[in-house]
């Protein structure tokens, strides 16, 4: 069972699948057990690395506050220990914010950007359904995310506002976005893909869960079409 540490705090992850490794960054609440059918649909494509955020699934849990940054050094660490450097990068909803924060502070390690139902900060409305009742959505066979370590996460995400940087973003970025998004709203995404220069918004028809579910291969064909246009 592989792990990446970052100082004290080791990060879980797995690889499945073969061919160009795609380093794919789970959002609130969401561990490698709970997006199984998600994940093997891309291992169809590619050789992915799904990494359990700190705080979700067998990455550790401590209890002390996260950020995105902390959380986007977590990434790198999984990146550099899989070899995979620099490595197309994938993000789902809080994943996007870490996969973003990834770009920004190692432009070297990325090499192409995928934001899937995410935005460069939270949405207005402090608390949704969605955000409350993640951890306890039966997506897929897991334990129960601890809520202090739900909170940790979610705090990370409330306090994230990267509007100011994106035009640093110099990896070539794919947007997608579901219609029907309560929480990745198409406010939001649309404010995404105007601050990254040269990139490109596309989406999928379904709200915010879309992906792991009803919409997981359509949101995989689309990938899979766009890293192979930017080769």
């Amino acid at each position: 069972m592989p792990f990446a540490r970052n100082g004290g705090v080791r990060i879980h992850f797995e690889v499945s699948g073969s061919g160009r490794p795609l380093l794919l960054l789970l959002g609130l609440g969401v561990s490698i057990a709970d997006a199984a059918p998600f994940i093997e649909a891309f291992a169809e494509r590619f050789a992915v690395i799904a990494v359990d955020n700190r705080g979700a699934g067998l990455s550790d849990k401590p209890d002390e506050p996260y950020s995105i940054p902390v959380l986007a050094e977590d990434a790198a660490a999984v990146a550099e220990a899989a070899g995979v450097v620099p490595v197309d990068v994938l993000g789902y909803s809080l994943g996007g914010r870490i996969a973003l924060q990834l770009a920004l502070d190692r432009p070297s390690a990325v090499r192409s950007l995928v934001l899937l139902a995410t935005g460069a900060r939270p949405p207005e409305r402090r608390r949704s359904l969605l955000m409350a009742v993640a951890p306890y959505l039966p997506v897929g066979p897991k334990p129960r995310q601890p809520a202090f370590a739900f909170r940790r996460q979610r705090a990370a995400s409330r306090g994230y506002d990267a509007r100011g940087r994106l035009a640093e973003v110099r990896a070539p970025t794919l947007v997608l976005a579901g219609r029907a998004d309560t929480v990745a709203t198409p406010a939001l995404v649309e404010e995404l893909r105007a601050g990254i220069r040269g990139s490109r918004l596309d989406w999928f028809p379904g709200g915010h869960r879309a992906p792991l579910t009803s919409a997981r291969a359509v949101v995989a064909d689309r990938v899979a079409a766009f890293l192979a246009e930017v080769g």
